[in-house]
């Protein structure tokens, strides 16, 4: 009787690790996406946030606030990806803008979210105002 040896083989193991390796690269690059994205919406978060502050500082103040600290806020987002500028203050009329900083400055497809007192958003980036404030 012979003895039959049990195990993997160098071919089949190389197989495995190379299908192994395809699937990472096509999912990591994924990956990276959604949790750029995920981060986004910390920006948006901050930015529609100012905005309601703007609305009652205005209401208070009868004028809009140059700075985060006058309206209670911090300059930067809570898990510190996005810093928050207020530009182009008048008597009716002001910009917010999110600048991304750390990790988020990678991604390139909205790395700078902006809100007016109109309501409208911008961004900056190769991609959708739509697509970028999903």
């Amino acid at each position: 009787m012979r003895h039959q040896e049990t195990g993997f083989t160098l071919i089949e193991l190389m197989i495995t690790v190379a299908i192994i390796g395809i699937l990472a690269a096509i999912a990591y690059p994924s990956y990276q996406e959604y949790v750029l994205r995920g981060n986004r919406t910390e920006g948006m978060a901050m930015l529609n946030d100012a905005a309601a502050r703007q609305e009652r500082f205005f209401a208070q103040n009868n004028s809009y606030a140059d700075t985060a600290a006058k309206l209670g806020m911090k300059d930067d987002s809570p898990s510190g990806f996005y810093t928050l500028t207020i530009g182009d203050v008048t008597a009716s009329t002001y910009t917010l803008t999110a600048t991304a900083k750390g990790a988020q400055r990678r991604d390139s497809k909205c790395a700078n979210l902006g809100l007016n007192q109109a309501g409208v958003k911008s961004k900056t980036g190769t991609a959708s105002v739509a697509d970028c404030w999903k």
